[in-house]
């Protein structure tokens, strides 16, 4: 009774609050940003709860019962049983990249109300589901990837285009992400420095956990965050000083190094780096939230972006197109990610331990990621419009007067944080402002507001890096797979040569993009690709529901990957003609060429995996031919049934 009571007050409170941010009720008064946090928390929690239960119990049937790889191939490089809390910080670090920070700060340009609403609706009814579905039927697959379950599962031709649109999206997603990275920390020692300190951090939280004091991962958190904290105050000690040039780095400079660190993050084992950067990231990143979600309550900041600007309609500063297709494409984490079908078909199941810690972490952690766009979107919209165009495009202040958004506090913000904020795309930079901007109305924090800056940037590198590092190892997984067939000892697991090659491919592929591209440019290629992945991977979990007899059920797939499968073929076909618009002004001939060649392979290749999805559908639906055996009792047989099992005190690293 108490439960029923407990979640009908939730269902109210949501109900309430989602009623008065779009307007139903008191439509011609100014949101509050605590009507924003109080409906996506509550209707968050209302989709964990019972979709996620429902997934688990009815659609995959999840159970502890059965074998996870992260046992049968446990090999103590990319196999290898993880306590659940730890593994939940490394798949939430790997998936919560730039996406869930950027993404809605970009969208803000078309209102507050669209991406709201976008980010509600498309994480709880799409990117939970993909994460999930994926997620599972990897585990049942010896952690086998995306394209090889596609190949397995739909057919040669479509899993052979699946593998090719995969090894172009991942690397234009890092590319994207990357950009961000780079283009925040330039010239920001201490950023930088910040960023830096986080690497021999992890490295000494690896080796503490795992030869120092096994298992003992309250101390080595309680470590970890100390130092990171002492990073950041100590940073801002680094301008002025000896160390500044050494950490004042250019643009190119920076894009060396985090090519560097994704080279030897992706050969390094797990343990050692990858998995405690990413839970270190992790926590402090939820932390961060959690912390801006109390500021937000505690200052109740007025939302100063209007519900819907006059750019819906195409034409803004920021994002060129119109709201459709381009905003869904530009939120893209924020809301459904088809990178995160590589985390959850790559590191993620090679290091579960039980199935009924799927929900927690493959469902749970996309829920997560889009409270953390609902706050990314309230830093953007707190911000006067002027105030965020002046930051996020290279617009005179009369110019922006001129379109109707004249400056306002952007002066007196820089001032505020010591660091010149005017003219600073890509949404970083407003991002930090807009989180600073809430965290200094704390009581006794205004005089803080640089450290916050600073602290927000960090907060957002951590974001983004921990996505590249996971990032360029699942596409050095897929390199090696697709290289074995030219030469077999490539995708021999643990030869090192091999490993390397791969890892210098992926990672000299992005790291091009990323030096020959701008935010306008790499970021709707992105979007589009990583949006079309998405729909690759949900028909591929289509697939996998109706080849267990549960026809009825793939609709949870299916009907959000017919929406994703529109919007981006839409937006495809769209970015192809902006480019060839926009040779001689702001791109070159050569560089739309090449752009419009990556757009127009990854939209035929994910259409030839569609073709292929669709003639598999017949032959399972109509034909009734190769759907998965069953046992005696009607069930579904899946691999790896029973084995060791991980005890949910058991701790692994």
């Amino acid at each position: 009774m108490i439960k029923k009571i407990f979640w009908g007050v939730i269902c109210l409170v949501g109900a309430m609050a989602f009623a008065v941010v779009t307007g139903i009720w008191s439509p011609t008064e100014k949101v509050n940003a605590l009507w924003i946090v109080t409906a996506a928390g509550c209707i968050y929690l209302i989709t964990y709860r019972f979709y996620g239960a429902f997934l688990a119990a009815k659609v995959l049937v999840l159970s502890g019962d059965r074998q996870t790889p992260a046992f049968k191939m446990r090999d103590g490089i990319d196999y290898h049983p993880t306590n659940r809390y730890v593994l939940f910080g490394h798949h939430f670090a790997a998936i919560a990249g730039a996406g869930p920070l950027i993404g809605p700060m970009l969208a803000a340009q078309f209102g507050y109300l669209p991406g709201f609403l976008w980010m509600l609706i498309g994480a709880s009814l799409g990117g939970a589901v993909h994460d999930m579905v994926v997620l599972t039927a990897s585990v049942r697959r010896n952690g086998r990837s995306l394209a090889q379950i596609a190949k397995d599962e739909v057919g040669q031709i479509g899993g052979v285009a699946a593998s090719f649109a995969i090894l172009f999206i991942i690397i234009v997603a890092l590319a994207g992400l990357g950009l961000a990275v780079v283009n925040a920390l330039s010239h920001s020692p201490w950023g930088t420095f910040t960023i830096a300190m986080s690497i021999p951090i992890a490295l000494f939280m690896g080796l503490y956990l795992y030869k120092i004091r096994y298992g003992k991962v309250g101390e080595v958190t309680l470590i970890g965050v100390s130092l990171l904290i002492a990073a950041v105050i100590y940073g801002h000690f680094i301008p002025g000083s000896p160390l500044e040039n050494v950490f004042s780095l250019s643009r190119n400079t920076l894009i060396l190094c985090m090519a560097m660190y994704g080279l030897i993050a992706s050969i390094l084992p797990v343990w050692m780096l990858l998995c405690p950067r990413d839970y270190l990231s992790t926590y402090m990143k939820i932390g961060t939230i959690s912390l801006l979600a109390i500021g937000v309550i505690f200052i109740a900041p007025t939302i100063q972006m209007p519900a819907l600007t006059k750019f819906i309609h195409g034409g803004g500063p920021v994002i060129p197109g119109k709201l459709f297709p381009f905003m869904f494409i530009t939120i893209a984490c924020g809301a459904i990610s088809g990178f995160h079908a590589l985390i959850s078909s790559g590191t993620t199941p090679k290091m579960i331990s039980s199935e009924n810690d799927i929900q927690m972490i493959g469902f749970g952690a996309m829920l997560v990621e889009g409270f953390v766009s609902m706050m990314a979107l309230i830093a953007a919209c707190i911000l006067l419009p002027g105030d965020y165009f002046a930051i996020n495009t290279t617009l005179s202040f009369d110019q922006l007067a001129s379109m109707g958004f004249p400056i306002d506090r952007v002066k007196e913000l820089s001032e505020m944080v010591q660091v010149n904020v005017v003219h600073r795309p890509g949404g970083a930079v407003s991002l930090a402002v807009g989180m600073a901007s809430i965290l200094g109305g704390l009581p006794g924090m205004r005089g803080l507001m640089p450290y916050w800056y600073n602290f927000a940037l960090m907060f957002e590198a951590l974001f983004i890096l921990t996505t590249v590092d996971t990032g360029t190892r699942v596409a050095r997984f897929l390199v090696q797979e697709m290289g074995g067939f030219i030469y077999k000892p490539l995708a021999r697991q643990g030869w090192y040569p091999g490993i390397l090659i791969s890892s210098l491919v992926v990672v000299g592929s992005w790291a091009f993009l990323i030096y020959t591209g701008t935010i306008k440019t790499i970021w709707p290629l992105f979007g589009v690709a990583n949006q079309l992945l998405a729909a690759i991977a949900l028909g591929v979990g289509t697939t996998v529901i109706i080849k267990e007899s549960k026809l009825k059920y793939s609709l949870v797939t299916f009907i959000p990957m017919v929406f994703m499968f529109v919007t981006t073929f839409t937006a495809s076909v769209e970015l192809i003609i902006s480019y060839w618009d926009k040779v001689g002004t702001e791109m070159t001939y050569g560089f739309a060429v090449l752009h419009s060649v990556l757009v127009g392979m990854m939209a035929i290749l994910a259409m030839v995996a569609l073709l292929n999805m669709i003639q598999r559908w017949y032959v399972l639906i109509i034909k009734k031919e190769g759907l998965a055996p069953r046992s005696p009792n009607g069930k579904v047989d899946y691999p790896n049934v029973a084995g060791e099992t991980c005890q949910g005190d058991e701790i692994h690293l």
